[in-house]
């Protein structure tokens, strides 16, 4: 019989070994990084009892430590805090060629930081306070779209499907070799899709993710920005599939480009 999976401390300097002796977690390990105690109590719980190992650190220093002595399949980390903040610790991850897929849990006035952060590296933000069961959904589709060994699509420079070419740095965009004009939402959200091929989403879930926060905001805006990238895309607009009563995704196969 599998017990349920506990949460483990994380020292200054954690042992360069997972602790012996634990059963394997039917979710996987997830490593949760904030200085908020209350924070930290509460979402490890939850997440131990969604099937997840929570291994739990202070600060971003602690965080790589423990990146490195455990190896976790997901991070999920505040941006401010003391030592290292969350920024830091994902640009170092990166640098150390650790492909970990990393949530960030931002404030409502830090989209500066957010967009920062998720050029920098990160895969995907929730606000805080955030709702629990919201987080574990981002988590599980992170993992989803994980694949062992390969960098995500998130973190790479210039993505490629047929002849449309993104840079996601310089955010320009080409059909065939032909420079394409994009409106700064209108590219944040083919930026968001091409980024995650063939993942369904909602309209209220890119309300969130591509506009940046949580109050009611029609989801029409959506729509309209839909129909702007799908002009702008001409012959490749069919790649921003519309699934009737549910969403949006972008349909077709994506590689990253030539370095």
């Amino acid at each position: 019989m599998t017990s349920w999976p506990t949460s483990h401390e994380v020292p200054t300097t954690p042992s360069s070994t997972p602790p012996g002796g634990s059963q394997p977690s039917r979710e996987g390990m997830l490593l949760l990084v904030d200085d908020e105690e209350v924070i930290t109590s509460t979402l490890s719980r939850f997440f131990a009892k969604a099937g997840f190992e929570v291994v739990v650190a202070a600060d971003g220093a602690q965080g790589l430590a423990a990146v490195d002595a455990y190896r976790p399949d997901v991070v999920v980390t505040d941006v401010r805090m003391p030592v290292m903040d969350g920024r830091e610790m994902v640009r170092q991850m990166r640098a150390r060629g650790a492909w970990t897929p990393v949530v960030l849990l931002t404030q409502l006035g830090e989209s500066a930081d957010r967009a920062t952060a998720i050029d920098e590296g990160a895969d995907d933000y929730v606000n805080k306070p955030c709702d629990p069961q919201e987080l574990l959904s981002r988590v599980r589709a992170l993992l989803r779209r994980q694949v062992v060994g390969r960098q995500p699509l998130t973190t790479v420079t210039e993505l490629v499907s047929d002849g449309l070419r993104v840079n996601r740095i310089t955010r320009e965009v080409t059909l065939d070799g032909r420079e394409v004009t994009l409106t700064p939402r209108a590219w944040l959200l083919l930026d968001h899709l091409i980024t995650r091929p063939g993942e369904l989403h909602t309209r209220e879930d890119l309300l969130t993710a591509v506009w940046g926060f949580d109050f009611p905001t029609p989801t029409r805006s959506v729509d309209a920005r839909v129909s702007e990238l799908r002009r702008a895309l001409r012959e490749y607009a069919v790649k921003i599939e519309t699934v009737p009563g549910v969403g949006y995704r972008f349909s077709g196969d994506v590689r990253v480009g030539a370095p």
